[in-house]
């Protein structure tokens, strides 16, 4: 089977876009492959075809591993995969142990070809014994630009991923970013052990969509205005859930009247449940909702063409997130519009701010180091390998700290390798029993009552000696029965929470060092890339998208023709 006979069988379609087929020939040749193509131009199915072809020429490499930090996009793409009669499975935080073991044995002796996984899960020793076992024949990592410490979402847990190529001798590489410099671009390759260089790039010209920078002294109403005169599905960032949620309250009443079959605007960010996040997401998505008023927690694995426009309350902390996040209007090739809102001496004063939260004092990282052991109460030389909760509001009440800056101490401490900070965790709801099963006939327990115990136990071996992850709590009434029976002490149980953890990756030291090289070097690099935004924002003299374009290493783009420089920013640039 061809790659483009598998295109038409699999996916319907009877030609690659631009720079899929010269990927897909890389990879299929066997070599490392670094690819750059923009936010929407089709880089799964550049994993996707090598995957089904090698597989149907050889049953012993059939399985690609796909590594992405997106749990809504690996569920979307595996209902996707079998919607088209391709076998996939995806492991994730909150699945049960017998769920995992499943899927994982359906990988190795069923027809599988795909394997989704966080790069989180390649710390687990026991998942990457069971890797080595599987068929994998490709290695695809999404998102690449994180495995970056140059990146502008560096995340440590994407520097494992190297470790699993000793376990997957002569299986590829595929790398897939929308965005990345230069620097960056070298960087990736380097982390993950590519043979030799080889990157593949489409231009990130966007031609039908419009950059616009916009002076204002009231943002607000300025969001206001853009909805009224462009019509269409719209996205509005700013930089904290609070804002989000005041912003979507405040638009509802000020633009509801000119809204169409009653649809509304509505917030989203990363402190909304699973559940939420994403009933908000598909509401927007099929039309039902027509703005989104969202933190940077709405982004990756979006997949909506018909986005007019993209507006940003608040400056970026780099380009490379504006381009993301803005390169997400216009996919269908209509015209759309990226607006940035921006207020010189405001914006400036919030930015110097964000760079003393975001890179603190080292004094005051280790200070928050021991701080965070006591509160936890891990002494010198333990805690390796355990895993807590870590209540960020609790802990800086309890220890004095500042909040915004103790996010930025811990994430520094997880880059330097002391410790393992998730922020944003999802805690799924866990439930043990407290009462031997013969005394439950004690108890006088109602009918659903009686059946919800019988179907934990039945379903959770060890539900008696420790806590279990649980999927029936994802139900209302079965959480409100759970809730009844914890408060006859029956069972213990925990709700599904968000919140943050940190993993142990080393003992408690009694002192910590941090490189002043890199630790200054990290914070300088994170002030140029501020420096740059703004630079962005504050002129008005070149081409928006010739500076978007420069700065990812296009040095030839010509003039745009219709950014608000080209035209001088003409009354109607914007709907005006």
């Amino acid at each position: 089977m061809t790659p483009r006979e598998a295109l038409h069988r699999y996916f319907g379609y009877d030609d690659f876009r631009p720079l899929q087929a010269e990927i897909i020939v890389s990879v299929l040749a066997g070599r490392d492959t670094l690819a750059l193509m923009p936010t929407g131009g089709g880089k799964s199915i550049c994993f996707q075809i090598p995957a089904l072809v090698m597989g149907d020429a050889n049953p012993d490499k059939r399985l690609c591993l796909v590594i992405t930090p997106l749990i809504a996009l690996m569920r979307d793409q595996v209902e996707n995969l079998k919607a088209r009669g391709i076998q996939a499975a995806a492991i994730y935080t909150g699945m049960s142990y017998d769920k995992q073991r499943v899927a994982l044995d359906n990988c190795l002796y069923g027809p599988y070809h795909f394997l989704y996984c966080s790069p989180e899960r390649l710390e687990s020793e026991e998942f990457r014994k069971r890797l080595a076992d599987l068929p994998i024949g490709l290695i695809a990592v999404d998102e690449a630009h994180c495995i970056s410490q140059w990146g502008y979402d560096f995340r440590p847990s994407y520097l494992k991923i190297a470790d699993i190529r000793q376990l997957l001798p002569g299986v590829p590489v595929l790398a897939l970013t929308a965005t990345a410099t230069p620097e960056t671009i070298d960087d990736i390759q380097a982390k993950l052990g590519f043979a030799e260089p080889n990157v593949l790039r489409k231009s990130f010209h966007r031609g039908n969509l419009t950059y616009v920078v916009r002076r204002t002294d009231n943002k607000a109403e300025q969001v206001a205005h853009i909805l009224s005169r462009v019509p269409g599905s719209a996205i509005v960032y700013v930089r904290n859930r609070k804002r989000a949620q005041e912003l979507a309250e405040w638009l509802n009443v000020k633009i509801n009247d000119q809204m169409v079959n009653g649809q509304m605007v509505n917030y989203y960010h990363a402190g909304l449940t699973t559940q939420e996040r994403n009933a908000r997401q598909e509401a927007w998505t099929r039309g039902e909702t027509r703005v989104i008023v969202a933190t940077n927690a709405f982004g990756m694995g979006i997949d909506k063409p018909d986005v007019r426009v993209v507006i940003h309350m608040d400056l970026p902390s780099c380009i490379e997130s504006y381009y993301q996040e803005a390169g997400r209007a216009g996919r269908d090739g209509k015209t759309a519009y990226a607006v940035l809102l921006f207020n010189e001496a405001e914006d400036k004063a919030k930015i110097n701010k964000r760079i003393v939260d975001t890179y603190p004092p080292k004094e005051f990282v280790i200070s928050v180091y021991h701080k965070t052991m006591d509160f936890l109460q891990i002494g010198a030389g333990s805690g390796l390998g355990h895993r807590f909760a870590l209540h960020i509001d609790q802990l800086c009440h309890v220890m004095k700290l500042p909040v915004i800056q103790t996010y930025s101490a811990l994430h520094i401490l997880s880059q330097a390798g002391y410790i393992d900070f998730e922020e944003e965790h999802e805690t799924q709801p866990r439930v043990q029993i407290l009462v031997p099963r013969h005394q439950l006939g004690e108890y006088s327990l109602s009918r659903a009552q009686a059946e919800l115990m019988d179907t934990l136990m039945r379903s959770y071996t060890g539900i008696y000696t420790d806590l279990q992850y649980v999927r029936e709590a994802d139900e209302k009434a079965t959480h409100e029965l759970l809730v009844s029976l914890a408060q006859r002490g029956i069972i213990t149980y925990i709700p599904r929470s968000i919140g943050c953890s940190l993993t142990m990756t080393n003992e408690r030291q009694t002192e910590i060092y941090l490189s002043p090289a890199i630790f200054e070097q990290r914070q300088a690099r994170f002030v140029s890339k501020i420096q740059a935004m703004l630079e962005y924002a504050g002129q008005n003299q070149f081409c928006r998208e010739q500076l978007l374009l420069a700065y990812f290493g296009e040095r030839d783009a010509v003039p745009c023709g219709h950014c608000d420089v080209c035209l001088t920013l003409t009354a109607d640039s914007v709907g005006e």
